[in-house]
């Protein structure tokens, strides 16, 4: 899942970052570097303790959904990937059978987009759960 962080730097404070589609996630760091990767950090955080209170996970959303709000004026935007597989707690392993024509096509699409098949997995899940729920 990849969500969109607004990054704001006041005088000689550190970059402070807030996740809008997370309410309450924020991070920040010395620097814009520093910023993105203690962001994903709380993200990764956040969506576990999520998780835990068996909350759905919010979709990333588009970072045109929030840029132009009077909150986020000002605001460096970065994203925030994140790889689901990698959450703590405990994890079971699952068989599935997949048509080889398709896992090559999870395969090169989590390639591409610097992934996990695992993860790719979990986050179609999630949001395929999250549209349905919607619905």
């Amino acid at each position: 899942m990849t969500y969109p962080i607004a990054i704001h730097k006041e005088g000689d404070s550190d970059f402070l970052v807030r996740v809008p589609d997370l309410p309450g996630c924020f991070s920040a760091g010395r620097t814009v570097k520093e910023a993105i990767l203690n962001a994903k950090e709380a993200v990764l955080c956040h969506i576990e303790g999520l998780a835990f209170d068996g909350e759905d996970i919010p979709l990333p959303s588009e970072v045109e959904r929030f840029a132009a709000e009077k909150d986020y004026a000002n605001s460096i935007w970065a994203v925030a990937s994140i790889d689901i597989s990698q959450m703590s707690g405990k994890a079971k392993k699952v068989a599935v059978n997949v048509p080889e024509s398709l896992l090559k096509k999870i395969d090169e699409y989590a390639l591409e987009h610097g992934e996990s098949r695992a993860g790719l997995f979990l986050d179609a899940a999630a949001s395929y759960i999250a549209g349905r729920r919607r619905a």
